[in-house]
């Protein structure tokens, strides 16, 4: 079975804007599009069991080559059979290629054109990852999709810095797919960088086709750097510009409200640490909107969480048992509310990809922001 995306071209008309419904074909097992990556960083996600996440209706989720780097563990991994049987995840896993945390690390880290050297965040020692490298540890942990090593930029930065970083991660980009292994049903992601720049933008976008890619990413500097409405603007003029067989993927995002309106503007593939860091923080995304479960007003509130939604919390629970839980520093909390709002995602997921089936996501969208 070969790595693609499958368009389902009955659902491409003006009642669904630029929103696609697809299949991704992987070495283990299909991806239902649009779809929203849960992030297990160093190969675990964070106060949830894996049966858990499979019971969310999670097709891929995403593990770190920065994380999964230092302190050689991805050797270890390797050893015991790769990423997928070391975790006991058996469907698809994406790993990012380590240029976000070059940009997040910036204080531990030196960059030049052969790569960027960390100073380990838990250790101090010394790490140098190049697009080479950064392939071959991605190879030894068996990821079913690949990300070339790019340098992401933090915002604001000048003209001039941007442009470098741009091609800078092109150059990196050539060498990742160069040292990349093809195989059937494996892929690599080539990365959009530039800022906020058309002229940047349309450059990387020419240079990454150009070279020839699996599926295009954009990268996370415009999830975290700029607000919805200057991202959706880039969006605006970006995605149709990217080959319309291959996966679309907008790293970090993000916040519901951004998923479904890049939906919209042609996006695929999501990811963000978002729901499962608000979640061990008390936060609770719900269809009735944002809630926070170390309020006092839910301190004898009898009632779900969410009646719609099928997660442990809101059929087992109450507010007032989680507000109990928060209040306590019971780790059930974290957990409890981890699973619902990664339930709640991947019902947001479900409720888009059946949108564009029926051809009703303008409808859908329109109603969300209202």
């Amino acid at each position: 079975m070969q790595f693609k995306l499958d368009i389902q071209k009955q659902h491409l008309n003006e009642k669904n804007g630029l929103a696609r419904r697809g299949v991704l074909h992987t070495a283990h097992g299909d991806v239902q599009t649009p779809v929203f990556m849960p992030v297990g960083t160093i190969a675990a996600m964070k106060a949830m069991y894996f049966d858990t996440l499979h019971k969310t209706g999670a097709d891929i989720m995403l593990s770190n080559v920065y994380h999964l780097m230092i302190q050689d563990r991805f050797k270890i991994i390797e050893q015991l059979g790769g990423l997928h049987k070391f975790m006991n995840w058996q469907k698809p896993i994406l790993t990012d290629c380590g240029g976000f945390q070059a940009m997040s690390l910036s204080a531990l880290n030196k960059i030049n054109e052969d790569g960027v050297t960390f100073r380990c965040h838990l250790s101090g020692a010394k790490h140098h990852l190049t697009p080479e490298y950064s392939m071959e540890i991605q190879h030894k942990l068996d990821t079913d999709i690949t990300m070339a090593l790019d340098e992401c930029v933090r915002h604001p930065a000048k003209e001039k810095y941007v442009k470098n970083a741009m091609y800078r991660s092109l150059r990196w980009a050539e060498r990742s797919k160069k040292a990349f292994v093809e195989r059937p049903g494996y892929g690599i992601f080539g990365i959009v960088q530039g800022g906020a720049d058309k002229e940047l933008r349309t450059e990387s976008v020419k240079g990454l086709v150009d070279i020839g890619f699996d599926g295009y990413a954009i990268g996370g500097d415009l999830a975290i750097n700029d607000g919805q409405e200057l991202m959706f603007s880039v969006l605006d003029y970006l995605t149709p510009m990217l080959p319309h067989d291959k996966p679309r993927y907008l790293m970090g995002v993000g916040k519901p409200g951004d998923i479904v309106g890049s939906v919209l503007r042609g996006v695929d593939m999501f990811d963000c640490v978002m729901p499962a860091r608000s979640g061990r923080n008390g936060q609770a995304f719900t269809r009735d909107g944002t809630l926070n479960m170390r309020n006092s007003k839910y301190r004898s509130d009898d009632k779900p969480l969410d009646e719609k939604c099928k997660c442990t919390a809101c059929t087992q629970h109450t507010k007032a048992y989680l507000h109990h839980l928060f209040k306590a520093k019971e780790i059930l909390g974290p957990m409890l509310l981890t699973e619902h709002n990664i339930m709640y995602y991947q019902d947001l997921m479900r409720g888009i990809r059946k949108a564009i089936e029926e051809n009703r996501y303008n409808e859908f969208a329109e109603g969300f922001f209202e």
